[in-house]
């Protein structure tokens, strides 16, 4: 039988443009003189000869060669086939195959395998239903590379969005990285197109090579690979996400049941490339694995309760930090595979520390191969600058008011929560994505739909996105890095709020260090920037952060911010964390804090670990580790973080002698602590503080001992109430407050 494909078509097919090679390739019905058979239709760049083998009875019948680039053809009868051949293409499911193609390459050997255009559709009438209505938060079951076996042919089945691609081919080491042969079929329904490849492997790279709506090829990164190459290389890489045996089956029980508003949270923020550094590795990065276990006995040293890692999924400039992301569902391989870091979280959760990460989902870079112009439109971006790129950061902003840019960061969100265990998420830049003016000028944004410049559909998403953690994943925290005054932010959804568990409290980070900043003789015309935080510090379910942001750009390290002399600096440094850890709210420190580091940050070295040869940067050290300590031991200090019921004013008023004390204090039945607070070098000899029980108030730290480098002046082993009734309480005690230091106590029943 002589073939009805047109030369025009077969040509089009064998130099890659075809827009739609599954109206061609595959099996399809045929009339020939009226007789209706089936012609099975296959283009097999390597193949010198090849067959179709009939699995019903198999016999092999030979292909013709129809073009000298590779294109064969073979006319049978409807027994190879059954009685149900139809069109080929992606909105139809096509019938189950019962053939397969035999091959002989240039050296005579013979292959067997599956016909890429006979396999049906990975993608169900549920799974199309919930991407149009922008539902699938499961997507990455579906898109990217997903391992499959058809008729015990192992293969990978490919499946990218890009509805306005004319040509999409699948390219990778399993082709010579030559498209033609792998050209995608596209399901006009959702817009994605989709190809298994038999015989294609775990390990192995590929992208998705794309003749745009403009008319040009492009080479791009699979938006959902689960791995990539090591930068500057940017390939995708076949990743089986199922081979790692989880251990932390204890853990996962026991967060589910946590109130994580109750519970201790001490944070230790690490860039997982500049922690520590190995010889003899490649830019020194360590990978997953040796960083999981000196985290873990660090930590346990330091007492911190959590890590929160900069972002670890893949981007392209180190210099980013991570907040450039390309391969939102990769973990950087710049510390190995994802299977080491389902290790590193594994590793930590068996050793009880928590792992939180920084999610990026209000910018993504303009890296050729990444998300920028995906298919030739501003398919995840907006069209119009004014909405769609970052002043700021020169990155694109996501589209948050179409159905598949919502989906696909949600179930972004949801993979890493399911397939890492990863127990929280804070999410970068907020701020930036609900203001439409957002560090813009009056000319250079679109007000919404009422004249407004609040982004309605970002709110929207982040509602989304909150409801969608809480209610699949109990236990995980979510978190804002929100730097305004946005109503709301840690609130239900239902009470009108974003529905986030905590969000950074930028106001006391800023008035904190602006007060810190001043010389101590200064400090009492300031005292309304320590007070001011408690006016509003149960509005929010607030996190104190010192975090990344503070030591760099020029700003330097913490302790160079302090100002005096040496010993004052390390003295104001013990003293600001000593308040932070007794404030309301969880606490978060950057990497390098910890050891009073004098440099600003740098990602290309991390801290300075030789600094604790010396007695004064042990001593910070140490003071940081004992006041994880207390707050993860004494209820007071994390029970009622955000609640007014765990904070009482004893003095706010002496301004002239720079003074604070209050009360922290946990559930009914739990010992309150007093905090005594000193900012100025003076020491305060027999300074009356009225408590609110009779006895003796045992000294419990005190961050001028000579264990942490200060000058030994406090009130070991603690104090017996005097029966004078002092700041409106029933009884007093008489201390000697350290300079720049801060004492506590708690009452010994």
């Amino acid at each position: 039988m002589q073939t009805q494909l047109s030369l025009t078509d077969l040509g089009r097919l064998v130099g890659g443009d075809m827009e739609n090679p599954g109206s061609i390739l595959g099996a399809h019905r045929v009339d020939y003189r009226g007789t209706p058979a089936t012609a099975i239709r296959s283009f097999l760049p390597e193949a010198q000869s090849a067959w179709v083998v009939d699995r019903a009875s198999g016999k092999r019948r030979p292909m013709r060669k129809l073009h000298p680039a590779g294109f064969f053809e073979a006319i049978c009868d409807l027994s190879v086939d059954g009685s149900t051949i139809g069109h080929n293409d992606a909105t139809t499911s096509p019938p189950h195959p019962n053939y397969r193609i035999q091959m002989a390459d240039k050296t005579g050997k013979v292959i067997e395998t599956q016909d890429p255009y006979s396999v049906p559709s990975i993608l169900t009438d549920y799974d199309r239903y919930l991407l149009g209505e922008g539902k699938h938060h499961r997507l990455f079951e579906s898109l990217g590379a997903q391992l499959r076996t058809v008729d015990k042919t192992d293969g990978v089945n490919f499946a990218v969005w890009a509805p306005n691609a004319r040509i999409v081919q699948v390219v990778g080491d399993f082709n010579g990285w030559d498209g033609r042969a792998h050209q995608a079929k596209l399901d006009q329904s959702v817009g994605i197109w989709e190809l298994f490849i038999p015989n294609a492997k775990e390990g192995q790279k590929y992208k998705f090579r794309i003749l745009d709506c403009n008319g040009h090829w492009v080479d791009k990164t699979d938006p959902c690979g689960f791995a990539a190459e090591l930068p500057p290389l940017t390939a995708s890489i076949i990743t089986d996400l199922g081979k790692h045996k989880w251990d932390d089956s204890e853990w996962m029980e026991k967060r589910a049941g946590v109130d994580p508003m109750h519970a201790p949270m001490n944070v230790y923020e690490c860039h997982l490339g500049s922690w520590q550094k190995g010889r003899g590795r490649t830019h020194g990065w360590l990978d997953y694995r040796d960083l999981a276990r000196r985290l873990v006995d660090y930590c346990h040293r330091m007492n911190f309760t959590h890590v929160e890692l900069l972002p670890v999924t893949e981007h392209p400039f180190t210099g980013s930090w991570g907040y450039q992301t390309v391969g939102y569902f990769a973990p950087t391989s710049r510390h190995g595979t994802p299977e080491d870091f389902m290790f590193f979280v594994d590793y930590l959760h068996q050793n009880n520390i928590g792992v939180l990460v920084d999610w990026v989902p209000a910018h993504f870079p303009k890296d050729a191969h990444g998300l920028r112009r995906f298919d030739g439109s501003a398919l995840y971006e907006h069209a119009d600058p004014r909405q769609g790129e970052h002043p700021d950061w020169g990155t694109m902003i996501f589209n948050f008011g179409r159905n598949e840019v919502r989906n696909f960061l949600i179930a972004n969100a949801m993979f890493w929560l399911e397939k890492y265990h990863i127990d929280g998420m804070r999410v970068d830049a907020v701020a930036s994505m609900l203001y439409l003016d957002y560090s813009r000028e009056a000319d250079e944004w679109i007000p919404n739909q009422y004249g407004g410049r609040e982004n309605l559909e970002a709110i929207e998403f982040l509602r989304e996105f909150n409801v969608a953690v809480h209610e699949h994943h109990p236990g995980v925290v979510t978190i804002a890095e929100e730097s305004t005054a946005w109503p709301g932010v840690s609130r239900p959804i239902y009470d009108g709020g974003l529905g986030f568990t905590y969000k950074w409290n930028m106001g006391w980070m800023n008035d904190t260090l602006d007060y810190m900043h001043k010389e101590p003789i200064h400090r009492g015309h300031h005292q309304n920037e320590l007070t001011f935080s408690m006016i509003y510090a149960f509005t929010e379910n607030f996190m104190l952060p010192l975090s990344h942001d503070e030591v760099v750009h020029g700003k330097g390290s913490l302790i160079s911010q302090m100002p005096g002399d040496m010993w004052q600096k390390f003295a104001n440094l013990r003293l600001l964390y000593s308040y932070m850890w007794t404030h309301p709210g969880k606490k978060l420190l950057f990497m390098g804090g910890e050891l009073a580091q004098w440099n600003e940050w740098n990602h290309d070295d991390g801290p300075d670990w030789l600094l604790l040869d010396f007695e004064t940067h042990r001593g910070i050290q140490e003071l940081v580790s004992d006041l994880n300590q207390l707050v993860v031991t004494h209820p007071a200090l994390h029970q009622l973080d955000f609640s007014g019921d765990g904070f009482e004013w004893v003095d706010c008023m002496n301004w002239q002698e720079s003074t604070l004390v209050y009360l922290r204090k946990g559930l009914e039945g739990t010992d309150p602590i007093l905090v005594c607070c000193n900012f100025t070098p003076v020491v305060r000899r027999g300074y009356r503080i009225g408590v609110p029980k009779s006895g003796f108030w045992k000294e419990i730290f005190n961050s001028d001992s000579d264990r942490y480098g200060g000058s030994n002046v406090g009130n070991y082993p603690g104090c017996t109430t005097t029966g004078v009734e002092h700041h409106s309480r029933p009884d007093s005690i008489t201390i000697d407050l350290p300079p720049l230091g801060v004492t506590m106590f708690r009452l010994e029943n």
